[in-house]
């Protein structure tokens, strides 16, 4: 499906480069709170000292609506992500955070102290939470990557001038314009009920056959293809896909699943899909959550770069 965009494209210079550009080995995908008695002025302090130490490219820096109001600003188009209950009664939840940074390299050790030092540039205004590992699954020389399961993730992904018009917000104020919003959801995978299921029952969940990636006609409403065909939304619902496989070792046993990311020119994409997803419009869910669930949701703004530094006019730095 070729998207329709007269726009032209926009200057490599204008967007955090390392949104457009393929997973990385390895990443690191850090969630910051803004921290007790941290007023706006020294939100502003510590924000000047990461605006140049982040490149876009080897760090990739998205911001909450939580911090854009402590700062009395605006970016048109940032809202929180919904809490979305299923008809089953599964919820999809909701849980904010003022700052991501995707930290993106091929040694862990790198990524660990490259942290550390942002961490620091970030203290005393914000707190560390969350920090979640991931890496990059199957052949490396691969156009895509793959889930844990064993699927290819973002098969359906826009490339070229079209990824730029879905992933970019395009033709708007300055500030705004090269940014691109983010929706991020922390999927844990049950392993044991995927591993339960006849190959062609997984085959029927993904829409896809594991063997060669091919789309099954015959794939039932629930399937994970069917549930989120970009071109069968009206309007279509194109998102830039930059997921990743994400592991650790909790009470004994390996937890793991995918970290979701999907960056669009707005969040109405992936909302649309996420709901459809859920089951809200016609009741069918998809069938990815016969065995796995999000854990967290959470929709953050990424500024467009400027003169090499992070453009944040939009946060009146």
């Amino acid at each position: 499906m070729v998207m329709q965009d007269s726009t032209p494209a926009i200057s490599q210079s204008a967007h955090q480069s390392g949104i457009l550009q393929s997973i990385p080995a390895l990443a690191r995908y850090a969630f910051f709170s803004i921290a007790q008695g941290a007023d706006a002025s020294t939100l502003q302090t510590a924000l000047k000292r990461l605006q140049s130490a982040v490149d876009g490219k080897t760090v990739v820096a998205a911001f909450g609506v939580q911090l854009v109001n402590a700062l009395s600003a605006q970016v048109p188009g940032l809202r929180e992500f919904p809490v979305l209950t299923c008809p089953d009664g599964l919820v999809i939840p909701s849980t904010p955070a003022a700052l991501m940074l995707w930290l993106r390299g091929s040694d862990m050790g790198e990524l660990a102290n490259r942290t550390r030092t942002l961490q620091r540039l970030l203290a005393p205004a914000f707190d560390v939470g969350v920090v979640v590992d991931a890496f990059r699954h199957g052949d490396p020389e691969a156009a895509h990557g793959r889930d844990l399961t064993g699927y290819e993730d973002g098969t359906e992904n826009p490339e070229g001038e079209e990824a730029e018009a879905a992933a970019f917000v395009q033709n708007a104020a300055p500030g705004l314009d090269g940014s691109s919003f983010v929706a991020v959801q922390r999927w844990l995978h049950n392993f044991e009920t995927f591993e339960s299921f006849s190959t062609e029952e997984r085959d029927h969940i993904m829409g896809r056959r594991l063997t060669d990636n091919e789309e099954l006609d015959d794939a039932p409403e629930s399937a994970h293809v069917k549930r989120t065909a970009q071109e069968s939304f009206e309007p279509e619902a194109f998102v830039l896909r930059r997921s990743m496989p994400w592991l650790q070792h909790e009470q004994g046993r390996d937890a793991s699943g995918l970290m979701f990311a999907a960056y669009g020119k707005s969040l109405d994409a992936f909302e649309a899909q996420m709901r459809r997803m859920a089951g809200l419009d016609d009741g069918i869910t998809d069938g990815l959550l016969r065995f796995s669930k999000p854990l967290t949701g959470a929709y953050l703004w990424c500024p467009p770069m400027h003169d090499g530094q992070l453009d944040l006019r939009l946060l009146k730095i």
